[in-house]
């Protein structure tokens, strides 16, 4: 079976990457796929520091992101899937 659609790599996703990575992340809205609910980040219920920091619906607790901290990385966890997208920072 052939691929309908012809796939371009990971690259492209740079420049529309960097348009919202690079924004306040306070002004970030979320939508909750288990129970609908939404609004600002500042809603999140978030737990943690160790072993890292997870928010959660305040609707329903279900997980919206993880975020990791290691020496020169930062794991980052959308949903609750079971990927993560790893980031080196200074």
């Amino acid at each position: 079976m052939t691929d309908p659609a012809p796939h371009r790599d990971g690259n492209c996703l740079a420049g529309p990457l960097s348009e919202i990575l690079a924004v306040e992340p306070t002004a970030a809205w979320w939508r909750c796929p288990e129970c609908a609910r939404s609004g600002p980040l500042a809603e999140l219920h978030v737990y943690g520091p160790e072993p890292g920091l997870t928010a959660r619906c305040p609707g329903c607790a279900y997980v919206a992101l993880r975020l990791v901290r290691e020496e020169r990385h930062v794991w980052l966890t959308l949903g609750s899937g079971d990927g993560a997208f790893r980031f080196t920072v200074a």
